[in-house]
Order: C-alpha cells, then structure tokens, then sequence
C-alpha cells in the first residue's frame, strides 16, 4: 500500500480509532497538508478531529441531504456558496483559507517534453496528443474542483477534443493520484498539494499549470448551520486561517489569502 493510500485510509479511521469529535468534511486535496495540520490543533485546543476525505461536489450533495458534519472544507468556494444560498451555513461563516493549483505529472519514464520557465508551463500541452499516450488521469469534473480545472486547461491549449477518449476519471483527486502511482497512465493532472508529496516526487515529476489556463481553485470553508458544535468549528476556522497553518499549506504548494 503506498504511503498516500495509507495516510487516506488512517484519517478515514481516524473516528473510530481516536474517538474524534469535530466533524470535518475535507476536500482530498488537502490529504498530505491535514496529516501534519491536524495533531497541531489538537494539541493546542484539545480538540479532537472525525475526518472525512473526498470529493467536494459529493460533500456538497451529502450535506444537503443531511450528512452530519460540522465544518466543511472545500476545494471550490462555490459549493459553499451554494449551501450558503439555501440556508444551510452558519450566518457569516464562510472564509476562503487558500488557492489550489494544478500541475500535470508525468512518470521518471516518460517521453513526454514540455516547455516550461521556473516549473511553469508556457509552450502548451500539445505533447499530449501524441497517439504514444493512452490514458491521461483526472478527477471527475462532474463533482471534483480540479478535475473541471484540468478540463478547462485541456480546452484552453485546444487539445481536449483529441485526448478526451482517452481520459481516465478518478472519483476524487486522491484516486487519481492512486492512477497516477500504478504507472498505469502516461500522465495525471494534480493538485500541487499531492504531487509535492515524497512518494509522488520519487515516481515522477510535475510542471504547474499557468493560473490563466484554469478558473481559480479558490478554497473556502464554512461552519454548518445543523452543527451543534459550532464554537469548536469557530476555532478550527480560526486555526486553518492563521499563520501557522497558512505556513503548511504554503509548503504543499497552495497559494494563500493576505491577511
């Protein structure tokens, strides 16, 4: 099992493991940055965290029918919004904490060669259409923030009509990443946040999407208005926007808020 499988499965358990009681619905992105974010805020509120890991757009549908969380951590601010709109949000709760970016990794083996300055991509993804490359990884624009940015990027250098059949659909950034490990497809589009990772940095590497080739991945968090532990989320919130912790998701790579 690789150690981003493994870290994934562990916040999963995390519940019923360490008896955690906040419950926080988070986008998959922030797997790697929770795993050191999380012990941090226990340890200086005594606050324990129930974890759930996926993707937005399916926390998004839970919640509205219901699903018992506290705080919800979202890969795209709109699906706050959107509970914001109905009602269900704490009044005056909802805080972008940081700015996704996207990267498109590729294998130590590949044959793939892409123009870039300082990492960033800036002669296009051409290379991708090649017929040498059967399976490209993204999430499921239909419910994941980042794959609909990977879609957009793939529109915005004019190559997304050609490499459509051959895309490969993860139920969340995640498990895409999970493709990407497998060495199964030529090419993953990732959240910066995974890709820095050890294991994903020893099994290939990555170039950054430019900012005007995808809409932002602004991320937002918001208490929810059936949460019954809304002083704990209010500090959580606090914790996830302050200096300590906007350090550690700068150091996976997220772009964050001035404050």
């Amino acid at each position: 099992m690789s150690v981003l499988r493994l870290l994934t499965l562990l916040l999963l358990l995390s519940p019923f493991l360490l008896g955690q009681d906040l419950r926080v619905a988070a986008a998959a992105d922030l797997t790697p940055a929770l795993q050191k974010l999380s012990p941090r805020f226990e340890k200086e509120t005594g606050i324990h965290l129930s974890i759930a890991l996926g993707s937005s757009g399916n926390f998004f549908a839970e919640i509205q029918n219901g699903a018992p969380f506290d705080v919800f951590l979202s890969a795209d601010k709109s699906y706050p919004e959107k509970l914001q709109q109905a009602g269900l949000t704490e009044p005056g709760t909802l805080a972008t904490y940081a700015r996704g970016r996207l990267v498109l990794w590729i294998p130590l083996n590949s044959t793939l060669r892409f123009t870039t300055k300082q990492g960033v991509l800036t002669g296009g993804l051409k290379p991708l259409a090649s017929s040498a490359i059967k399976k490209i990884a993204i999430a499921n624009p239909a419910h994941a923030p980042y794959g609909r940015a990977a879609v957009a990027a793939l529109q915005h250098y004019g190559i997304y009509d050609q490499v459509k059949p051959r895309l490969v659909l993860g139920e969340n950034i995640s498990q895409t990443a999970q493709f990407a490990e497998s060495g199964d497809v030529g090419a993953a589009f990732l959240a910066m946040a995974i890709a820095v990772t050890p294991e994903m940095k020893q099994r290939g590497s990555f170039v950054v999407l430019p900012q005007e080739s995808y809409p932002p991945l602004d991320q937002a968090a918001v208490i929810l208005r059936s949460s019954n532990r809304k002083d704990q989320a209010r500090r959580f919130l606090e914790f996830l926007r302050g200096t300590e912790a906007q350090s550690i998701l700068s150091d996976f790579g997220f772009e964050v808020p001035v404050t």
